[in-house]
Formats: C-alpha cells, sequence, structure tokens
C-alpha cells in the first residue's frame, strides 16, 4: 500500500514549478500503477498552450474557474469547480485561468509522468522509458 499526503509530496521533489503552473505530482511512474496522479494549480489570469503528444490526460476541477480551447476546432468550453475534461484524442490546446483566482486541478496521466516533466516549446511533455 503507498500511503501520501499533498502536504509532504509538496515538500518533496515531486513539486514541479513553472511559469503559469505549479504540479504536486503524489503518484509517479516508479509507483507502477500505470498512471500518474497530480494536484496542479494554474496561476489566475494565464494562458497556457498544452499538447501532449505522448499522453492521455483526465482533469478535474477542484476550485476555480478558467475555461480550455481545442485548438483543432476552436471550442471553447468553461472550467469551473466539478468539471471534468478529457484529453482523449492528444488534443492540442490552450488552458486559461481567470483573472481572479488559481484553477486547482486534480489530474491523471497515462502513460504516468516520471516526475519532473515540463513543457517543451510545442506544450509537450517528453515521453519516458
Amino acid at each position: 500500500m503507498i500511503v501520501r499526503t499533498l502536504e509532504e509530496c509538496r515538500q518533496s521533489e515531486r513539486r514541479v514549478v513553472a511559469e503559469n503552473w505549479e504540479s504536486t505530482r503524489m503518484l509517479l511512474k516508479d509507483d507502477n500503477m500505470g498512471f500518474s496522479f497530480h494536484i496542479t494549480t494554474i496561476y489566475k489570469n494565464t494562458d497556457t498552450h498544452i499538447h501532449y503528444k505522448n499522453h492521455l490526460e483526465s482533469v478535474y476541477c477542484v476550485s476555480g474557474r478558467g475555461e480550455i480551447e481545442t485548438l483543432a476546432d476552436g471550442k471553447v468550453y468553461p472550467i469551473e469547480p466539478g468539471t471534468l475534461y478529457i484529453l482523449d484524442q492528444n488534443d492540442e490546446h490552450q488552458l486559461r485561468a481567470c483573472q481572479d483566482e488559481d484553477m486547482v486541478m486534480a489530474c491523471v496521466f497515462n502513460p504516468p509522468l516520471t516526475g519532473q516533466e515540463v513543457h517543451d516549446k510545442d506544450g509537450v511533455y517528453p515521453l519516458s522509458e
């Protein structure tokens, strides 16, 4: 059995901070579960280009508000607490947090992340071996 708290993970190398977001990676590839689980904060008033070419992701909004725009068709979907979006087609998108508050998201990745990934210039996480 694996038991971890969000706070202990935040105080470790499992917390990764980037310009527009930070992610606490509570479950990673080396935990051998077949997926990774993260609590990610998208900083308020940010616009982040993301394109997970190597991963599928499911995202549940815990708090905050924003929107996601799928770049292939220009559709914009509001995000608020209780919203789940699933990037099941490796969807290239823009993720925007509102001006007033950060968005806190619970994220699941398949295949799992190793822990220190950040988006490259195209919004992609590399595929780990």
